[in-house]
């Protein structure tokens, strides 16, 4: 039975129409292809990402997890048909051919370990491999090496070699400063906590003894809020904390502080629930309120006010602090701040250092002041932290 005309046309605007999607999808990938550049750019890019992935696995040091991971990205860049990497005792990881020589491999680096200097080891001594060993150096020390194996080791493997091997000490000095702003960090949030001592601890047990005779009631409920702010203060997990949890801390050293100054320190909080869970560096509220209370009140004749404030601001929780006491010299401020007065606003210098070394130097205390005239301290920290955990 024919066709009927009108099937016939149909089948052909079938045809017409996929052939028009072949050929879109084929311009467009024809497109991709040409954003991407010449040969060169192209080569450039591979390069980059290339170096840009194992960087990034050897961000914890050289250990043997992230060697393994990023030996498989800079073979890819040498070419070569293995590439191993080790450290000063031992092959951390092996990509590619040629395994049965792993076991000799530090007996060939130990050479270059001792000496910091490249070497070449010909194929006949290697099975038909050609061995380049470079040294890894962090600084002046050598911490291991990377081995690059091929039919034939040209001037080119050799000086490529060699810049691997630099480049890799490179990521390990990066990684090894980390991890030393990490410690420093850790310095300075345990030199926060021995700030919380004599003078806080010394006041706060001298007002809890105040009401043993008088309202033994109060008495407990003040040692149980000094347990929990010491508890909360001395904890020996994490770097960072969450709004909620650094508020709670400021309310029982509010109490505490109360019980001794009594009506003098009026606190006003204004918090919006959307920046409770932010997360923000352990220890840098309470001692700006601490700040507020020893140098902006404590001066001041007949009450004083504290305001808190917690507000969303688009991509940033903005936090400000502040009170009505006596105020402080801007000048004065600014040599706190740059480290140039000692034993003085502790807590402010600290909390400020702190929020630049996480967040960069935009991320510093904005502090607004002047003698008589109180003080407006102002964060803005980001609300989305990830690798930050509370």
């Amino acid at each position: 039975m024919p066709d009927s005309p009108l099937l016939t046309a149909a089948a052909i605007a079938v045809i017409v129409l996929a052939v028009a999607v072949v050929v879109g999808v084929g311009l467009k990938v024809i497109r991709s292809f040409r954003d991407l550049g010449t040969d060169a750019e192209r080569a450039t890019y591979n390069t980059l990402h290339a170096a840009s992935r194992a960087g990034q696995h050897l961000r914890g040091g050289l250990q043997a997890a992230g060697a393994a991971k990023a030996s498989r990205q800079l073979r890819a860049l040498l070419g070569s048909e293995a590439l191993a990497m080790t450290d000063t005792n031992e092959v951390l990881a092996w990509d590619g051919a040629a395994e049965e020589l792993r076991p000799r491999l530090m007996g060939l680096a130990s050479g270059v370990l001792a000496s910091g200097r490249t070497i070449v080891v010909p194929g006949d001594r290697n099975g038909g491999y050609s061995a380049v060993i470079a040294p890894i150096r962090a600084g002046s020390r050598v911490v291991g090496s990377v081995a690059a194996f091929a039919p034939a080791a040209g001037a080119g493997l050799v000086r490529a070699t060699s810049e691997v091997a630099d480049w890799v000490g490179v990521q390990l000095e990066l990684s090894e400063l980390e991890a030393s702003r990490t410690l420093l960090m850790e310095a300075e949030v345990r030199a926060l906590r021995a700030q919380i001592s004599p003078h806080f601890i010394y006041n706060s047990l001298n007002a809890i003894a105040s009401f043993i005779n008088t309202d033994p009631a109060r008495a407990r409920e003040l040692v149980v809020e000094f347990a929990d702010f010491t508890r909360y203060s001395f904890r020996r997990h994490g770097d960072f904390t969450t709004v909620a949890e650094e508020l709670r801390c400021i309310d029982r050293y509010l109490l505490l502080e109360r019980a001794r100054f009594g009506e003098r320190v009026q606190v006003s909080l204004r918090i919006a629930p959307e920046v409770l869970s932010t997360v923000i560096p352990f220890l840098s509220l309470q001692p700006l309120v601490e700040n507020a209370v020893r140098h902006g009140l404590e001066a001041k004749e007949g009450p004083g006010h504290i305001t808190i404030c917690a507000n969303d601001s688009g991509a940033f929780a903005q936090v400000t602090i502040e009170d009505d006491g006596v105020g402080m010299d801007p000048e004065h401020l600014r040599s706190v701040l740059a480290g140039h007065t000692d034993g003085d606003h502790v807590g402010l210098r600290n909390v400020d250092a702190r929020l630049r070394q996480v967040y960069g130097d935009e991320h510093g205390l904005v502090i607004e002041t002047a003698p008589g005239e109180g003080t407006l301290i102002t964060m803005r920290v980001p609300k989305s932290q990830p690798g930050h955990d509370a």
